[in-house]
């Protein structure tokens, strides 16, 4: 995929077939003609050299379930987080560990 930024204006062009798929998947999940559009949002860090991945989140689009790790439970109740996403979520004492972003959150407490 070849992006081309020009001040204010992203341009992405899709340099095979299954780009050109997902680019077409990603406009009509973020255009919507009748109401309003979607936004994306960045989440997380983009360090190509951590890992050469840039994540964002679309805007007005719930998320999916929250799993948790049942292996795993909280020593304390606290404010936990993903210091991914910065998603945060209230956990007891004694309740499993919220996953996100494929990893544990943590107690920020």
């Amino acid at each position: 995929m070849k992006i081309t930024i020009d001040k204010n204006v992203v341009e992405f062009v899709p340099e095979n077939n299954e780009e050109t798929s997902s680019l077409t998947t990603l406009w009509r999940v973020m255009v919507d003609c009748m109401k309003d559009n979607k936004k994306l949002e960045p989440i997380g860090e983009y360090v190509p050299e951590k890992e050469n991945l840039a994540r964002f989140v679309l805007e007005g689009i719930k998320g999916g379930r929250t799993e948790y790790a049942h292996d795993q439970q909280a020593p304390a109740a606290g404010t936990y987080y993903c210091a991914v996403c910065n998603k945060y979520m209230n956990v007891k004492a004694g309740a499993d560990l919220p996953l996100c972003c494929g990893r544990i959150m943590e107690n920020m407490d």
